[in-house]
């Protein structure tokens, strides 16, 4: 019988070991990348079932990746690790066809249930964050509804910018001019009522597009 194949993404090596220790009895671990535009290359070339991506890797965030993903495998699995709490996160990653949302201090036992449900078609999500979803959702009925407000390619631009990435270097990224990346980043702070770049930074923590500093 043809085992399942799993891709893993996250900017942790070890995160990456321990996942790989736990899954591979089971299922075959194809391969493992550390940012989310390594994760686009790697899932058109491998294939994968399904794929366990984190939430938080630089170029191209988790969240943005799934979703540039599932443009081109809309069959494919996607279970979300995060250390992130914030249940619109969550809720993003489900309008957007997550079968699973897991955080990362999660007990094994619901990482490879996330992983049996996906398969079978359902979705699993750690009560903790479904709970959270299920409060957030009683205070205020289409806070789980909200679109986004930036296009994929602003969001794109927005978390490099907030990396410290300078101009030249996503231009080159992302093969766009720099005229465009600068047209983006005005685009950008305009959008959101943003003066400063320490205002952007911080729009992108609380996005999760960028991880909190340590």
């Amino acid at each position: 019988m043809k085992r399942v194949r799993i891709l893993l993404a996250d900017d942790h090596t070890m995160m990456c070991a321990g996942l790989r220790k736990l899954l591979e009895p089971d299922y075959e671990v194809i391969g493992s990348v550390a940012d989310g535009r390594a994760l686009l290359k790697a899932a058109a070339e491998l294939k994968p079932d399904l794929v366990l991506v984190d939430v938080g890797m630089p170029l191209l965030n988790g969240l943005d990746a799934a979703h540039e993903l599932r443009k081109v495998m809309p069959q494919v699995k996607l279970i979300f690790l995060t250390m992130n709490t914030d249940p619109d996160l969550a809720a993003e990653a489900l309008r957007m066809g997550a079968s699973g949302y897991l955080l990362k201090n999660s007990e094994d036992g619901e990482l490879l249930r996330a992983v049996r449900d996906a398969l079978r078609g359902t979705s699993f999500i750690t009560p903790q964050i479904a709970k959270a979803m299920e409060e957030r959702y009683l205070q205020d009925p289409r806070s789980l509804e909200r679109p986004r407000q930036l296009s994929d390619r602003q969001r794109e631009v927005l978390q490099m910018l907030a990396e410290g990435r300078s101009a030249k270097e996503i231009a080159y990224v992302l093969q766009i001019s720099l005229r465009t990346v600068h047209f983006h980043k005005y685009r950008i702070m305009e959008e959101l009522g943003i003066k400063t770049n320490s205002e952007l930074v911080q729009y992108a923590i609380k996005h999760a597009l960028i991880p909190p500093p340590q």
